[in-house]
């Protein structure tokens, strides 16, 4: 390990970033490295637009890829270089703004009936009932299921913060199913090697499965179960502010894209195509045919 590389570890240490955001901005400051031939301690500005074009026109990666090299290179720059004058050029990419895909409530009841093993329905019962991230969900452990006051308790989520989030009544009842028959001792869900916890990209491939077997057309991952559990939440009433604690967002904006998915509220709106008096009145024109000289 390079000094500037192990440099760079221990001030995001200082900072408490995350193991697994070292472990990203590590790898992405290597890969600028590597494109450019020499340490980044002897490259600038200009190096890092040619990075950026490099990932925009011959690696395709997408904007959320693109911004965590972003933010790796200005903490690398800002931060462990301190070279202000660098951070300065690196410009972010505006992501496109794209609506979440939601499950109808009967969409998502018939894909979390559609599990027949028991750990697959209850695993995916989890994440939906408590509006969990698939690396929350993952990371669960069994003291975290508090019967007695009827909570979820996340800890460490995104930010590293603990929350709670209340536990349904049918979602105690199918754990404790659950748990009488597997008798997980420390994670909720075990994965392989032996003690160690389900992985994220294993619960990927289980909505992937669920949704072919369930015949749904729409997109389904883990997240989406999370976006479902919020419009479901707005659409029973309950505040926007409630929604952003359950969900542990750091920003009351985040949450608030939900209501533009809000299909209760946009059902009840009128076009005013409707609106209009004496419109369509008359029975349907008939259907025109092209005349001879019409190319179409």
């Amino acid at each position: 390990m390079t000094p500037l590389r192990q440099r760079m570890i221990d001030d995001l240490r200082l900072r408490n970033y995350a193991p697994k955001t070292i472990t990203v901005y590590t790898a992405a400051v290597e890969k600028f490295a590597r494109f450019c031939g020499q340490t980044p301690d002897r490259l600038g500005a200009e190096h890092v637009r040619r990075w950026q074009l490099h990932l925009l026109d011959e690696r395709h990666v997408s904007w959320s890829a693109f911004n965590i090299a972003v933010s790796a290179l200005r903490f690398l720059y800002g931060v462990t270089l301190g070279r202000a004058d660098v951070v300065e050029k690196i410009a972010y990419g505006k992501r496109p703004k794209t609506l979440p895909v939601v499950l109808s409530r009967e969409e998502t009841a018939r894909f979390l009936n559609t599990p027949t093993r028991l750990r697959d329905r209850t695993l995916l019962a989890t994440a939906y009932g408590c509006g969990l991230r698939v690396s929350e969900l993952v990371r669960l452990q069994v003291p975290d299921i508090d019967s007695s006051r009827m909570l979820v308790v996340v800890r460490q989520g995104k930010g590293r913060k603990d929350r709670v989030v209340p536990l349904s009544v049918k979602l105690l009842d199918l754990l404790r199913t659950y748990w009488r028959a597997r008798r997980p001792p420390r994670w909720l869900f075990p994965g392989k090697p032996e003690g160690g916890h389900l992985t994220v990209p294993a619960v990927q491939r289980l909505c992937q499965q669920t949704r072919r077997q369930a015949g749904l057309a729409k997109r389904v991952t883990p997240h989406t179960l999370r976006h479902s559990y919020a419009t479901h939440l707005l659409e029973a009433g309950v505040d926007v502010p409630t929604i952003q604690k359950l969900l542990g967002h750091g920003d009351l904006a985040t949450t608030a894209r939900y209501m533009h998915v809000r299909s209760e509220r946009l059902q009840s709106l009128s076009s005013p195509l409707d609106l209009l008096d004496g419109l369509f009145d008359a029975s349907p024109p008939a259907a025109e045919r092209p005349s001879a000289g019409d190319p179409s």
